[in-house]
């Protein structure tokens, strides 16, 4: 499979620029995610790469070649849209085979491909339905066998399944991930949301206005972000930032919040030297758990706002002076609302962030 390189990537409407030099290298058979919100460039980059925008610096290159000349049916690429485009007034083969049509394939080719993307799609007993008798999710799968039928050596999914509801949004990242496995191919997958990001992905690149702020494999981006919105975005409940003020107490680092203190472990402040200036601190809510014992300076003591239960799991709103902080733990540990709980920090959850510059200390 050919490699996929971007190479000081700019694109700008007029006075606008929505992509400031961008550079990235995927890798061959690499499921590539880029995630960020809204705005961000991520589908604007997609786009590019798929010939479907100009672009208005640097280059694309595909196993080594500049592309960003040729026209999106020169550059050997499929594309899964988020909107499914399927043709009402045919059922489910002739979609899927669309494009091979198109290139006047011979008949017994063109059912043999037919027949093993819709394998692979779990589609083959839905063949001569027409879109309007398919489900969301059916239909989806129409438009991802359709780009499988092509054999491109290239997918592109601009949010897939953004039109899906959460049930089915769930299935499909499966269908996905299985999918994955049984087709080695070069994936280029665009979303805001940041668990399919982690779930399907080999390697994330997190997006914000116009920058890459990260990228690497999901592991590493949760446990080591580079900034304060990386750490932010990806995970679920989101992280908790409370502003703080590094001192050194009786020998041991310490960071000074409103109403609390949490002793920093000396792996982390022998890292980050002397600096005491304005810091932020982040914990994940599941870094915090319920231990009514544990010491004053290796905990929270929060005041429970809300308690939202969701199955296995509860997550609960709490105060910490000025601030709010979320915990998720498990739901059978008796909490009353109101009531003003200590809660101990996991010492390897703890992350440190420059207030001026939220870059990862």
């Amino acid at each position: 499979m050919p490699e996929i390189r971007l190479e000081k990537l700019v694109k700008r409407y007029g006075d606008v620029q929505v992509l400031h030099g961008i550079d990235l290298d995927m890798a061959e058979n690499e499921f590539t995610v880029l995630v960020g919100p809204s705005g961000c460039g991520k589908s604007t980059t997609l786009r590019m790469v798929a010939g479907l925008e100009s672009v208005t610096e640097g280059e694309i290159f595909i196993g080594g070649s500049p592309v960003s000349h040729l026209d999106p049916k020169d550059r050997g690429l499929a594309m899964v849209f988020q909107d499914y485009a399927l043709y009402p007034h045919m059922d489910v083969a002739r979609n899927i085979s669309f494009a091979l049509r198109l290139q006047k394939r011979p008949k017994e080719e063109i059912q043999a491909k037919v027949r093993e993307v819709a394998e692979i799609v779990g589609l083959s007993e839905f063949l001569h339905r027409k879109p309007g008798a398919l489900s969301g999710g059916q239909r989806q799968r129409v438009a991802m066998a359709r780009a499988l039928a092509k054999d491109s050596d290239i997918f592109l999914f601009d949010e897939p399944l953004s039109n899906l509801d959460a049930k089915l949004r769930g299935q499909m990242r499966a269908e996905l991930a299985i999918m994955r496995q049984s087709v080695q191919k070069n994936m280029i997958y665009v979303t805001h949301d940041q668990i399919e990001a982690m779930t399907l992905a080999d390697r994330i690149v997190v997006m914000h206005g116009g920058y890459i702020q990260q990228q690497g494999p999901p592991e590493e981006l949760f446990k080591q972000p580079a900034n304060k919105f990386v750490a932010g975005f990806l995970g679920s409940p989101p992280m908790n930032f409370m502003d703080v003020d590094l001192q050194e107490e009786g020998g041991i680092v310490v960071a000074r919040g409103d109403g609390f203190g949490i002793a920093i472990p000396a792996e982390i402040s022998n890292q980050i030297g002397k600096n005491s200036g304005k810091i932020t601190l982040g914990i994940r809510p599941s870094d915090l758990n319920y231990d009514p014992n544990a010491a004053e300076d290796r905990a929270l003591d929060l005041q429970v706002i809300v308690s939202e239960y969701i199955g296995a799991q509860s997550v609960l709103l709490c105060s910490c002076g000025s601030t709010n902080v979320t915990v998720e733990l498990k739901s059978e540990t008796p909490i009353a609302l109101g009531e003003t709980l200590r809660f101990a920090v996991r010492t390897e959850g703890i992350h440190l962030f420059d207030r001026a510059t939220e870059s990862a200390l």
